[in-house]
């Protein structure tokens, strides 16, 4: 049964067919709701039930707790409507640029190889462009489980229907494990939908940047890259990228031949667990020992949790503006829940 959903404070209102999320319904209708993982995670996507009722989902207790919901409080991402519903989010921030609405869409594998140590690179050419932001987010469907794993464009908003993912292993996963690297093979036809999320770059900055990436969180900086640079939309770029070892590292000759042909771009590879010719240490640090001020500078952090922490703290200690940090955790299905697959 569907039930009507209407935002409070805004002439918004729009429906969700049964069982669809609060937030899906919203971006289904082009109707910013402010989110993040969209796996009940972050926390960012919190709104207040106005009147109505809503199912809760699997919201962790950690991030919606009892008391919350009691206070009326919901996760648009893991509710979704029991009755007609008015919702308010408790945070009104909307991305400083275009909102894409979210659609379904069908594609083709093109492209299926390994790029580093149980890395790989899938490239989708979809039937109908999706637009994007750069730094936004897909989600995959998984062939007969009818479930959805998060993963970040790495290509530029101009390539809108060649959709570049860089998806890691992970142990006992359905769709890495038991599916991307066991059977998906180029010529698969692929569903999929997007795009999801508010890190992104999209317009002109007048500061400089630095990305900081771990493992498959080059993703989206690789495409704020490609993006940037293509339309001038900053003054100079330093990319970090961590991993423990040289097999973590992908892309290296890429980036390293950009930085030759593009005086604004900087690489700096960085590994924790190897000595090599290149930067060693944690990703993090290497950005102290580059800067003795980021004042004046923009960042954008995308990898592990613990890893998004010591940038943030990193940046702050050499005098980033907090209001001029961005930032996107990377979790796993098992991050979120442990529960038999």
């Amino acid at each position: 049964m569907d039930h009507t959903i209407t935002i409070s404070g805004r002439d918004a209102t729009f429906p969700a067919g049964s069982g669809q999320s609060v937030l899906e319904a919203a971006l289904r209708a082009n109707q910013w709701l402010p989110h993040a993982c969209s796996q009940g995670t972050c926390g960012t996507c919190k709104i207040r039930v106005v009147c109505g009722e809503v199912e809760y989902g699997t919201a962790d207790e950690s991030i919606l707790s009892q008391a919350d919901r009691q206070a009326g409080l919901a996760l648009a991402c893991q509710s979704s409507p029991r009755t007609d519903v008015t919702v308010a989010p408790l945070e009104e921030g909307a991305p400083d640029g275009p909102v894409h609405m979210l659609r379904d869409h069908r594609g083709t594998v093109v492209e299926l190889s390994e790029i580093a140590c149980r890395t790989r690179r899938l490239v989708i050419e979809l039937d109908d462009p999706m637009e994007f932001s750069a730094g936004q987010y897909a989600e995959l469907i998984v062939p007969g489980r009818g479930i959805a794993r998060q993963y970040s464009m790495a290509n530029p908003p101009s390539e809108s229907t060649r959709l570049e993912f860089h998806i890691r292993l992970t142990e006992g996963g359905l769709a890495t494990e038991r599916w991307i690297f066991a059977s998906l093979a180029e010529g698969d036809r692929v569903d999929l939908r997007g795009p999801f999320g508010r890190f992104a770059i999209h317009d002109t900055y007048p500061e400089p940047a630095i990305l900081i990436g771990g493992g498959t969180g080059l993703a989206p900086l690789k495409s704020m890259v490609r993006h940037a640079l293509g339309n001038d939309l900053l003054p100079e770029i330093y990319l970090f990228h961590g991993g423990r070892r040289e097999t973590d590292l992908y892309d290296v000759a890429y980036f390293r031949a950009l930085e030759v042909a593009d005086c604004r771009f900087h690489y700096h590879p960085v590994l924790s667990e190897e000595n090599w010719d290149g930067a060693t240490g944690m990703v993090t640090d290497a950005v102290v020992d580059n800067f003795a001020s980021c004042k004046g500078y923009r960042g954008y952090l995308c990898g592990p949790p613990a890893m998004i922490t010591a940038a943030v703290k990193a940046l702050k200690r050499r005098r980033m503006a907090p209001r001029l940090i961005f930032r996107e955790a990377f979790t796993t299905q098992q991050d979120v829940v442990s529960v038999p697959e």
